[in-house]
């Protein structure tokens, strides 16, 4: 069995974690595996979009409690793998917003830990509307440090120290309305809505997007004005380019663009 599942269809890569008797926890070989998927699509210039999913019951149950458990038998107490085990996750977690293309989380059942952490590392979510998510490793001891850097760069901090010290999850509409998921579905509309978004990305101008991906994460991290200066730099560059030129100008003539590097039409993906 593939631990984690790749569907290539008109310009969207659909990976799907796939251990669901693990609730598809963050164990090593997923870690790899996800690892594996973010260097390929690095490079991947035909992907426009990328979808993450889970197989089974829930979206991510987050790490993988008994191999950490038998990480505590090295001579340090764990210590060294420990250190890794973050390492690593975090990797995958930054890789997911640095890679060129748009990440959308498609979440269902329960998304906790690392696995609330990864809904928040995404560049946007869509979740089922019975959906559970939270930051509960406190409920056994061990606080969600790390997933609290991607939830804290989500929502209000006050609320996301609530849910790091209660340990209590909160559903899919206070999620929506806290501003860690995008938008909702039924559970048997989940996977449609989240297409629907997905193609409604693809359609654009993938150059644009992927520039612009790049900008939104890099201005986030200065100060107004150098964000200003920063971004006003991105914009010249964007304008620069044969398809945002085309784009301006089939607009202002009130046609369709002629983009080289686009994907297919919106017609095209809705009758696909």
């Amino acid at each position: 069995m593939t631990i984690l599942e790749r569907h290539d269809r008109n310009g969207i890569a659909t990976l799907y974690l796939n251990a669901p008797e693990r609730l598809n926890a963050l164990s090593d070989a997923m870690l790899a595996a996800l690892q594996a998927q973010i260097d390929a699509l690095r490079e991947d210039t035909e992907t426009r979009v990328v979808t993450l999913a889970g197989r089974g019951k829930a979206f991510c149950a987050g790490h993988d409690l008994r191999e950490m458990t038998a990480g505590r038998q090295a001579e340090d107490g764990g210590k060294a793998y420990f250190a890794d085990l973050f390492a690593r996750c975090t990797n995958v977690m930054l890789g997911l917003q640095q890679i060129p293309q748009p990440v959308i989380a498609q979440v269902h059942g329960i998304a906790t830990a690392a696995g609330c952490q990864l809904v928040a590392s995404c560049d946007m979510a869509v979740a089922a509307e019975d959906t559970k998510f939270g930051v509960n490793g406190v409920n056994i001891g061990l606080f969600c440090s790390t997933p609290m850097v991607a939830l804290t760069r989500n929502i209000p901090r006050k609320h996301a120290f609530e849910m790091l010290t209660t340990g209590q999850f909160i559903d899919t509409a206070r999620a929506k309305e806290l501003g860690l998921i995008n938008r909702s579905a039924a559970p048997k509309e989940l996977e449609r809505a989240t297409r629907d978004l997905a193609e409604t990305v693809a359609e654009k101008l993938g150059a644009a997007v992927k520039i612009g991906k790049r900008a939104f994460y890099e201005q986030l991290q200065l100060p107004t004005a150098e964000a200003y200066a920063h971004t006003g730099a991105v914009m010249v560059e964007n304008l620069m380019m044969r398809d945002t030129v085309e784009g301006i100008d089939a607009f202002l003539e009130k046609r369709d663009p002629d983009w080289k590097t686009a994907g297919p039409s919106p017609k095209n993906l809705k009758d696909t």
